[in-house]
């Protein structure tokens, strides 16, 4: 007799973090594809696998708080990381709070390429979208 429990419904993958540590506690930043290689490219030409891409969020810029890109081979107490494709996406734990729900890209198009960040939380931003108020 054939089986006739309906089938599982499957859900596709979604572009969420491959694995995350430190003090995330159900907080997450996505990093997608396109950032993850980005960082790998400049990684290796700094001559160092160690390095970790930290995203902070500190005051100021036109509306109120700015994004902070640095590269750092140190995880703190606070940091929590998130790893994609071998490589690390850093985070202090009160910017993540900032952060929560973002997601991190790198974009190439006639205006240049960048890190960008698309912000769930931001309630406005600046032209350039280096800066957000929350």
């Amino acid at each position: 007799m054939p089986d006739t429990a309906s089938p599982t419904p499957t859900t596709p993958p979604s572009p969420s973090p491959i694995s995350t540590a430190g003090t995330a506690k159900d907080r997450a930043v996505i990093l997608t594809e396109a950032a993850a290689r980005r960082i790998a490219v400049l990684r290796q030409q700094d001559g160092n696998l160690a390095l970790m891409l930290r995203l902070a969020v500190s005051g100021g810029g036109c509306s109120g708080f700015q994004y902070g890109f640095t590269f750092d081979d140190t995880v703190n107490d606070d940091d929590a990381t998130f790893t994609r494709d071998d490589v690390t996406l850093v985070i202090d734990d009160t910017s993540l709070d900032l952060l929560n729900g973002s997601t991190l890209d790198f974009v190439e198009d006639l205006m240049g390429s960048s890190f960008q960040v698309r912000n769930p939380n931001a309630t406005a931003t600046c032209g350039c979208g280096s800066s957000f108020a929350a």
